[in-house]
């Protein structure tokens, strides 16, 4: 393996392991004070050390096989818009605010991890074909969720609405429809590069 490869695993490693634990302290505080947006988000994390993990192991691999599990990789991307339709039709079985303050602490802290990933996986973002192009547009989409989700702790705390937390929570999910849209297309062109290859 290549000192390149090898950077690219560390760099992959390191950002699994970061979504995987802020996915616990996420999850946690979201079933806690009931948001919506936050559930959606901590889904999203989990994702992303999924996403990592499944780059770390295939990095190995040949153009073809990286291109196959980027495919795979589409679905996995749209798991956050599935399990913020749940949450969504629970908020509306009981409407109440989550805790402002919380809701944009928690966001707060997400953003740190999330600028940070992105930051570490900039470098990498044009290299592994569409496995790390994945990698890098989950973190930096949700870094703008992030910043959605503080917004939204600032006008529930303003207002006491149950509505910041769902428009939010609507938005991630349509973020993630959309890298998962443009993960497709890389791993598709990707597959096709390889077909064409002797």
């Amino acid at each position: 393996m290549t000192d390149l490869e090898n950077g690219l695993r560390n760099t992959v490693r390191l950002v699994a392991l970061l979504n995987l634990g802020y996915f616990c302290v996420e999850f946690a505080v979201a079933i806690s004070i009931g948001s919506v947006s936050l559930f959606a988000d901590s889904v999203d994390f989990l994702e992303d050390a999924a996403v990592n993990l499944l780059i770390f192991v295939a990095l190995g691999w040949g153009a073809a096989q990286r291109a196959k599990v980027g495919m795979i990789l589409t679905a996995i991307l749209l798991v956050p818009a599935l399990a913020f339709l749940w949450t969504l039709w629970r908020k509306f079985a009981h409407p109440a605010p989550p805790q402002a303050l919380y809701l944009g602490l928690t966001g707060a802290g997400a953003l740190v991890v999330n600028l940070f990933c992105a930051f570490k996986l900039t470098h990498w973002r044009n290299q592994g074909g569409s496995l790390t192009k994945a990698a890098f547009l989950s973190a930096r989409n949700d870094a703008v969720a992030n910043v959605a989700i503080i917004a939204a702790g600032l006008a529930t705390l303003a207002w006491a609405s149950v509505w910041p937390d769902v428009v939010v929570g609507l938005g991630i999910a349509i973020m993630n429809v959309d890298a998962a849209r443009a993960v497709w297309k890389a791993a598709r062109d990707e597959h096709l590069a390889a077909k064409l290859q002797p």
